[in-house]
């Protein structure tokens, strides 16, 4: 099957599926986890570290000139909320990664192994090319580069334009690095993973980055709660739900797609290994003649 062709396949497939009360629930649950975790850590550290920023924005000759120039531009109380401006932007990435990356770990493996149960997945066989540690590793060493990444660009984010773009092609990149690994981990053996990242890194790229896309729709929830610091606790957890059905949907699509590129992967190498053995024979049968 034509590579595009199986993206929109399997879109369809994880569409379907993402509506499932099982897939409903598998977003539900690292939500949960993760909401808990970072509301006692911003609980926690609020004050203090809204102290620290400010300060830090404040005295900084790097970022000093942003307060500078709001209040020459007539928001006299920029010094009161730029801190908690800036805190939250930077909760965004931090916690939005920290939700993929859990997901990517706990849940992925789940939804593979419901994906294989109930479509025509079931004949793969199980080379688990991928480990936990592998896993882990894999995981650690991308996000530290989406988070340097994201660090490094979140000061463009407040252009209109760049906002609605970087996002997603920096959530879509780590989707797509993360959900590759952990989907092929328990099926496919180190070359074949690789094989098929190469062979298909277009496709998955675009899936990636669509699904960035998809993430930037809890993004401009979370811009509005910046504006509306008030309202923050609330928005952030509805956006953040948002966040864990769309990595979700993200893990089936890629699940559908990886194994069936690898059940034909593993046929032409059969169909490959045949030919060979067929002309091996034709060559040998004249001299047995």
């Amino acid at each position: 099957m034509d590579s595009m062709q199986q993206v929109f396949k399997s879109f369809g497939l994880a569409l379907v599926g993402a509506m499932h009360p099982k897939m409903l629930w598998l977003s539900l649950r690292p939500f949960l986890i993760v909401s808990v975790l970072w509301g006692t850590l911003i609980w926690l550290t609020w004050t203090p570290a809204l102290e620290m920023l400010s300060t830090f924005l404040t005295a900084s000759i790097f970022t000093s000139w942003i307060a500078d120039g709001l209040i020459w531009a007539g928001f006299e109380s920029a010094r009161a909320w730029i801190a908690p401006l800036f805190f939250v932007m930077l909760l965004i990435p931090l916690i939005s990664i920290s939700l993929l990356v859990f997901i990517a770990v706990t849940t992925v493996p789940t939804i593979v192994k419901v994906v294989t149960r109930q479509y025509a997945y079931k004949d793969i066989a199980k080379k688990k090319g991928g480990s936990v540690f592998g896993s882990f590793v894999y995981t650690l060493w991308s996000t530290l580069i989406c988070l340097a990444l994201a660090m490094l660009t979140l000061p463009v984010w407040w252009i209109p334009p760049l906002v609605a773009v970087l996002p997603p092609l920096l959530w879509g990149w780590l989707t797509m690095r993360l959900m590759s690994y952990d989907v092929l981990a328990l099926h496919a053996t180190a070359e074949e993973r690789d094989a098929l990242l190469h062979q298909h890194r277009w496709p998955l790229l675009t899936m990636g980055i669509i699904s960035g896309m998809l993430g930037a729709v809890p993004t401009f929830f979370w811009a509005t709660s910046a504006l509306a610091l008030v309202l923050f606790p609330i928005v952030s957890f509805v956006a953040l739900w948002i966040y864990s059905l769309i990595f979700v949907f993200a893990a089936l699509w890629f699940t559908h797609y990886l194994l069936e590129a690898l059940k034909e992967l593993r046929s032409n190498e059969l169909d490959q290994s045949v030919n060979i053995e067929a002309r091996v024979i034709d060559m040998e049968l004249p001299n047995h003649g």
